[in-house]
């Protein structure tokens, strides 16, 4: 399963951006602004392929120079539980480390802290509600 970094505006980013919608907003009632997604042009944008079709994806955010958070990780429909969004992880993991960075944080949906919990990542906080739903803040040192 390829991985590799996106450009953003890109043919790939316009994948990436209505896999996101569809898995993670239009569920929620929920689309993007044209602000949100401009603001996402100095981030790292990761996808994983099978061929030419989008698996899944998630992005880096760069916090501090110490500090990077993950976002808008979303693997797709019928695809989830295959080991995608653990290699998506690994790979996120990877170039937050080749980059410099020691800590990776993320606001991560309740339903979903299982999952990080098994890739060694801790709860650093009281839930929180962000779009409308359960979050935890959780961390991992690189």
């Amino acid at each position: 399963m390829p991985l590799k970094i996106i450009d953003h505006s890109s043919k790939e980013y316009k994948q990436m951006v209505e896999l996101r919608k569809q898995i993670l907003r239009k569920p929620l009632g929920l689309d993007f602004s044209a602000e949100e997604l401009e603001k996402e042009k100095n981030d790292l944008l990761i996808a994983a392929y099978e061929d030419d079709q989008m698996l899944g994806c998630c992005i880096l955010t760069q916090i501090n120079p110490t500090t990077v958070r993950l976002r808008q990780m979303a693997v797709k429909a019928g695809l989830q539980g295959k080991g995608i969004g653990r290699v998506l992880m690994q790979f996120a993991e990877n170039i937050a480390r080749d980059r410099g960075y020691k800590k990776l944080c993320m606001h991560a949906r309740k339903t979903a802290a299982g999952f990080y919990e098994r890739l060694g990542y801790t709860v650093t906080g009281e839930e929180f509600t962000e779009v409308t739903i359960p979050h935890y803040n959780m961390e991992k040192l690189l």
